[in-house]
């Protein structure tokens, strides 16, 4: 049934679904007083909170636009993509050292790994949804040409790490809370969240690049612009240092378009069998 109501909400405008997300990101926000509370708590941390009825209407958007993103045709759903600084990628990708993109939960992340499927092989970490009725809908529009998922296990580290050593592009979710002995608690935006430390653990073995990329999304349904952003922090050492690398990345990518973040996300949550920082305890 789900899968059917995504496919039909497909056939609507970018636009339409847009404003149908707004509104009912309003909805959410007003009615869900726990929604609430971690959006405006996030934001105040990360000191964005003057964007925030901006931010109430983007989070509605980045849930419409996933029937559009993930069941209309690949052509449809790219023509409303413009690409900025991809010379970056490619410069990479011809150097055949292959590539490390790191995406966070910033504007239209779901259209990025489809734009750079079009021009290069890429194989993208991914997690199976725990709600069952969702999985036949994700898989089947992540899965799309020229892009390839690995699961979030070992195998899946060792598909990336091949693709890698192969010349190729992967593509990771940096901000998305690892399980237990998949990161470390490192600062984000002045808070603990554990994250991931296995973008610069790929980065050390291969010697891939690292590149960051967001999709901004414009106003009124007219699409996104896709832009490539040089990772320059550096990788000290420890695994704690250069996850709080990671995160600084993040954090300033973020203050490119604060509203289009998905600030409702629970980044700070302490995972399972993961004992929490001295701070949250």
């Amino acid at each position: 049934m789900l899968v059917f109501l995504f496919k039909l909400l497909s056939f609507l405008p970018l636009s339409i679904l847009h404003l149908l997300g707004k509104a009912i990101g309003w909805a959410t926000y007003l009615l869900s007083g726990s929604y609430k509370k971690r959006l405006k708590d996030n934001m105040t941390l990360a000191g964005h909170q003057q964007h925030l009825a901006h931010a109430i209407g983007e989070s509605g958007k980045s849930m419409f636009e996933l029937p559009f993103v993930w069941c209309a045709s690949p052509k449809r759903v790219l023509k409303t993509a413009r690409i900025e600084n991809w010379a970056l990628a490619q410069a990479a990708l011809d150097a055949k050292t292959g590539v490390i993109f790191l995406t966070p939960h910033l504007g239209c992340f779901e259209i990025i790994a489809q734009a750079i499927a079009q021009k290069t092989s890429l194989t993208a970490l991914y997690r199976p949804s725990r709600q069952e009725a969702l999985k036949p809908l994700v898989e089947g529009a992540r899965a799309r040409h020229n892009l390839h998922l690995a699961p979030a296990n070992l195998a899946g580290v060792r598909t990336l790490l091949k693709a890698l050593k192969n010349g190729q592009a992967i593509g990771l979710l940096p901000d998305q809370v690892p399980q237990n002995g998949e990161g470390v608690w490192a600062d984000f935006f002045g808070k603990p969240a554990y994250t991931m430390t296995l973008p610069t653990k790929l980065h050390k073995m291969s010697g891939a690049p690292i590149i960051l990329s967001y999709a901004e999304r414009l106003s009124f349904g007219r699409g996104y612009i896709i832009r490539f952003v040089p990772f320059e922090e550096a990788l000290p050492d420890s695994a704690e240092q250069q996850a709080r690398a990671i995160n600084v990345a993040m954090e300033k990518l973020i203050a490119r378009a604060p509203a289009q973040y998905i600030w409702s996300y629970n980044r700070y949550k302490t995972p399972t069998g993961v004992t929490a920082p001295d701070s949250q305890k």
